[in-house]
């Protein structure tokens, strides 16, 4: 049996402010050039410039890397050595396009070419250690 007090319930659920409210986007996408409400900062690039290729290893590589997900060369490992022998171009190439299981840029969409290639560079060179 309704109530007066669960009629009253039902039509403050059903209001079109209720309604709205529950739809409305949860989020909104800013393309960088054009204005937004709410811009929030590229990435957390130093003050100096370019990350350097442990930092960006650090904050977005060592996910898989570290790990050899999904296989992936693992740091410190002779799997780098093999894959250096192809060169730093082909390296770059597969780094910034992506190559097998790895997307473009790895997990790192706010890193730049040069922090891509410094972060590469400091895996290659982790097999000499």
């Amino acid at each position: 049996m309704c109530t007066l007090l669960n009629m009253q319930s039902i039509a403050a659920v059903n209001s079109e402010e209720a309604i709205a409210n529950r739809i409305k986007p949860f989020a909104t996408v800013c393309l960088e050039g054009q204005e937004c409400a709410n811009t929030v900062a590229a990435g957390p690039a130093s003050a100096s410039g370019a990350r350097t290729g442990e930092d960006v290893y650090n904050a977005s590589c060592h996910t898989c890397h570290a790990s050899g997900l999904l296989n992936a060369p693992k740091f410190g490992t002779t799997d780098w050595q093999e894959r250096a022998a192809k060169g730093m171009e082909t390296l770059m190439n597969h780094a910034l396009n992506g190559f097998n299981a790895m997307p473009a840029k790895g997990t790192c969409a706010t890193c730049s070419d040069d922090e891509i290639k410094n972060a590469v560079q400091y895996m290659v060179d982790s097999a000499s250690k």
